[in-house]
């Protein structure tokens, strides 16, 4: 099992910066995918980036490609967000899934279906 703790999250201006977080407890990430999704009020869930548990493979969406970077170490995950944009305003969750349950990681990393979830940091870009 693994729990899963998102932080970092909070009000930005337009242009700004934040990192996100994700502690897990109970297990090693060593054998997971990570993802960070988010969803915005009214609007679907979506996947925002996500990185392989071994050779280091990432996933962006198109709209944040070049802005937002992911990484991982053993027990955490990290979002860096540069050039924030208030359409980027959502709650922002990560999630972890065995990686021998996944064929490509752009394919979960879109669909989202995950093994453990966090209960989410809310960003909110606003001048």
């Amino acid at each position: 099992q693994v729990q899963l703790v998102e932080s970092g999250g909070g009000l930005v201006q337009p242009g700004g910066s934040l990192r996100l977080s994700c502690a897990a407890s109970g297990d090693t990430l060593d054998y997971y995918a990570i993802g960070w999704f988010r969803q915005a009020p009214g609007k679907q869930r979506e996947g925002v980036s996500c990185i392989s548990s071994r050779d280091g493979t990432t996933y962006y969406i198109n709209s944040v490609e070049g802005r937002f970077t992911i990484s991982r170490d053993k027990n955490t995950a990290y979002l860096q967000m540069n050039s924030l944009k208030p359409e980027d305003t959502a709650e922002y969750f990560c999630a972890v899934i065995a990686q021998w349950k996944i064929t490509t990681l752009q394919t979960w990393c879109i669909v989202g279906e995950s093994d453990y979830w966090g209960q989410g940091t809310q960003v909110t870009v606003s001048s």
